[in-house]
């Protein structure tokens, strides 16, 4: 593995990132900076620190500090994705897809931390 991109959790991350960024599209703009700013940069958070984190595997703790800063952010991103329904902003449908899709990225997120010397 050469790039941080081939990394399944850094796809996956990214498209739920996008998907994020066009379902909060519609939020109220009373939300500008506020639920909408803080959930897209969660889910965008979530690839940041697995870009980080893979450049810096040539050391184990650092490299396993930025994949758990990466689970952190989707965990935070799973909390603004429950506000956004409870707000009525999305639908049902739409949660469940989207929690679905994030707790698949905290799954392989989770893999990481408990194997990192397949990622050095």
């Amino acid at each position: 593995m050469s790039d941080f991109r081939t990394l399944k959790a850094y796809k996956k991350g990214f498209m739920l990132a996008m998907e994020i960024f066009e379902v909060s599209k519609s939020f109220p703009k009373a939300e500008c900076y506020s639920l909408t700013d803080q959930i897209r940069r969660s889910s965008r958070s979530i690839c940041v620190n697995l870009a980080e984190g893979y450049r810096k595997r040539a050391y184990i703790k650092h490299f396993v500090a930025k994949i758990s800063d990466a689970d952190m952010e989707n965990a935070e991103t799973q909390t603004w994705l429950s506000f956004a329904f409870a707000c009525k902003y999305i639908s049902e449908e739409q949660h469940n897809s989207l929690q679905i899709k994030s707790e698949e990225i905290g799954r392989l997120l989770g893999a990481m931390l408990r194997n990192p010397q397949k990622f050095l």
